[in-house]
């Protein structure tokens, strides 16, 4: 049974059995690898993508639910680390071994797109249920936030007039 649906902004079409795990179908039928295998009872969130922008845990998910919608990787999170979550990872330094970072950071995007200027206890209820072995969470949290800033800050302006000042920082984290 063709299931249809775009990924990464790309039309595709994968023959494969509807109750098979959406993981499987990126992995070895798409060669798509970001996505991580984890626990496989989406406990871990290693294996998270977004499904019509939601966050979602495709290790559990059967590739039927994705007919007719819309799947993003980490692969088609960004060309290039261009996107503000894969700079603010590099720059905080998040990751050790590296392995639940791709879930971390889609759980993270999905929570910018509807709150993009987080609390703390937003934060960590949107990552509840992304594990990292390594115990990164504070540089985590410290990587959404930076993101986040970055995203709220205005364009520099096209002409000479001088750039309005950013307003102030309305979360009231200590940095």
């Amino acid at each position: 049974m063709a299931i249809e649906f775009v990924l990464n902004g790309k039309p595709q079409s994968v023959d494969v059995s509807p109750d098979m795990p959406l993981l499987w179908v990126l992995r070895d039928t798409l060669n798509l690898t970001g996505t991580k295998f984890g626990c496989g009872m989406a406990l871990c969130g290693a294996c998270t993508v977004h499904i019509d922008g939601q966050a979602t845990r495709s290790c559990v998910t059967p590739a039927s639910l994705v007919a007719g919608k819309k799947v993003t990787t980490i692969e088609g999170l960004s060309t290039g680390l261009s996107h503000p979550l894969q700079q603010a990872w590099i720059e905080e330094e998040v990751p050790q071994c590296g392995y639940c970072q791709s879930g971390q950071i889609m759980s993270a995007a999905a929570l910018l797109a509807n709150t993009p200027n987080p609390s703390d206890a937003d934060i960590d209820k949107a990552m509840n249920g992304n594990i990292c072995r390594c115990g990164t969470y504070q540089r985590i949290r410290k990587a959404i936030h930076s993101a986040a800033a970055k995203h709220a800050a205005p364009a520099a302006p096209a002409t000479h007039e001088p750039a309005a000042k950013p307003a102030a920082s309305s979360r009231g984290d200590i940095r």
